[in-house]
C-alpha cells in the first residue's frame, strides 16, 4: 500500500485508509483515484501534483 502527499498542505492519501468522505473506501489504490481529483484539504493541487512518500 502506498501513500501520496499534497505538496501544498501536506495532506496524505493513504491507500490503506482510503478517503471515505471523498467516496474512496479503505483499500482504494492510488491508480483508482480519478486523475482530476483535487486535494480534499486545500483544493489547490490535483492528483498529478501529489508525491509518493515512504512509510
Amino acid at each position: 500500500m502506498s501513500r501520496h502527499q499534497c505538496p501544498v498542505c501536506e495532506y496524505v492519501y493513504d491507500e490503506k485508509a482510503g478517503e471515505p468522505r471523498e467516496g474512496f473506501p479503505p483499500g482504494t489504490s492510488w491508480q483508482d483515484v480519478p486523475d482530476d481529483w483535487c486535494c480534499p484539504d486545500c483544493g489547490v493541487r490535483e492528483k498529478v501534483d501529489f508525491e509518493e512518500v515512504s512509510e
